[in-house]
């Protein structure tokens, strides 16, 4: 009986370690402007990719720019429990990307 739950507690943390950090849900907040006239605003977008600032960067700008926006920063990454607090500020650009 040892034996089988020993097997079971490595098996279920072999799984954890091996599922990829893109698997959890994974959200960034960013500025982004248009010229002539300017523009400006701030979003929500959920990633695919990395959930790290510095990944985020590429997705966002890609992701936007059909838009005719440039990404200004890269405020901050989070999870989704970050996602509530930031939908008021975002208004129509919460999760429009």
């Amino acid at each position: 009986m040892k034996q089988h739950l020993l097997t079971t507690a490595l098996a279920a943390a072999l799984l954890t370690l091996s599922t990829p950090a893109e698997a959890a849900e994974c959200y960034a907040d960013y500025k982004a402007k248009q010229d002539n006239p300017l523009r400006l605003h701030y979003g929500v977008i959920q990633l695919s990719g990395a959930c790290q600032k510095e990944a985020a960067r590429s997705e966002i700008q890609a992701r936007i720019a059909s838009g005719g926006w440039q990404l200004l920063n890269v405020l901050s990454v989070f999870g989704p429990e970050g996602l509530q607090q930031r939908r008021a500020n975002a208004g129509s650009y919460y999760l429009r990307f």
